[in-house]
């Protein structure tokens, strides 16, 4: 099964998304961190992240590009935590695909499915506030849109979390 969690800043889809992860009891349980330790803010978020973690039983991946490259341990329930984070590398990053980025996100998602029981995505919904940001802003935007859509359309259920509320746009199982 394959779920992108889409969601604003600090609307609980990250909460969601792990509680999707861990209705299954099957092990092993992988966290694929894409975000960078730039500075003692990300240090922070990320030593808070792994805390919240510890006892749930996740094997976390940091893996900031190149995820078609990635071969997991053995097959186990991923979360990918953060497609927003991980487009940005890519865009930016010298080590990302730059120009390429939407075809390494996409490729490197169908590269992951088949190491997965379950695949749950969590992304960010960064267009629904208009625009007038710079091209560089611009572009990313675009870039994860674009990123999020070829996601949808792959996922066997995709939601939107909002104020901690899940709610379906595409639920294979359900019929929505």
């Amino acid at each position: 099964m394959f779920t992108l969690v889409v969601g604003g800043s600090a609307s609980g889809k990250s909460a969601y998304a792990e509680s999707l992860v861990l209705q299954s009891e099957r092990l092993p349980r992988y966290y694929i961190a894409a975000m960078q330790p730039f500075d003692d803010e990300c240090r922070a978020r990320i030593a808070r992240h792994r805390k919240m973690r510890a006892d749930k039983q996740f094997q976390t991946i940091e893996r900031y590009t190149g995820l078609s490259g990635l071969v997991l341990p053995e097959r186990g329930d991923v979360l990918l935590e953060c497609l927003g984070n991980l487009a940005a590398n890519e865009l930016y990053d010298p080590a990302g695909a730059g120009i390429h980025a939407l075809e390494a996100i996409v490729d490197g998602i169908d590269a992951l499915l088949p190491q997965c029981g379950d695949l749950v995505v969590v992304s960010n919904e960064v267009c629904a506030d208009g625009g007038g940001y710079s091209e560089e802003t611009e572009a990313y935007r675009r870039l994860l849109a674009g990123a999020n859509r070829a996601l949808a359309e792959r996922a066997d259920r995709v939601c939107e979390v909002v104020c901690a509320l899940p709610y379906y746009y595409k639920d294979r199982g359900r019929g929505v």
